[in-house]
């Protein structure tokens, strides 16, 4: 498949073709490495919990920097889909919460989640096999979150 492949046999797909000189495909680009990005991921399923501060989203989301959790809140701020909330207190308490595009975002996240919640044993296996057959590829990503 190369990166110009647009054959797709899915029953919801688009009537045209979403090659990168498509207008409408450089234009959500952005937004689907915004939203498909895992931070943004994992912090999306934690406000979808409820409104959280800085620290809490700190310990929820594991293994995140805390220069990382800041951009990706500015960026996911940016994009519409969470709020951030200063209160007048000293220290300044500030909160981050979905918002209604975000919640409309939830969802789906939840799903995906729960899709490779459940397919992973056999994602698993794929990768056992794969690496018996070919070897273990360090080259490849997310080889490092093996168990």
């Amino acid at each position: 498949m190369s990166p110009a492949h647009t054959d797709v046999t899915f029953a919801n797909a688009p009537l045209e073709a979403m090659a990168p000189h498509n207008v409408r495909c450089r234009s959500i680009t952005p937004i689907l490495q915004r939203i498909g990005d895992k931070w943004s991921i994992l912090i999306v399923m934690m406000l979808a919990r409820g409104p959280q501060r800085f620290n809490e989203l700190k310990r929820l989301v594991e293994g995140i920097s805390q220069r990382m959790l800041t951009l990706n809140l500015r960026g996911l701020e940016r994009e519409g889909l969470i709020s951030r909330t200063i209160y007048p207190t000293i220290p300044p308490k500030v909160e981050y919460a979905l918002t209604d595009l975000g919640e409309s975002l939830r969802a789906h996240v939840i799903a995906l989640g729960q899709w490779a919640e459940q397919n992973f044993d056999a994602i698993e296996a794929a990768r056992h096999e794969f690496d018996a057959r070919d070897g273990a590829d360090d080259a490849l990503p997310f080889t490092s979150l093996r168990a």
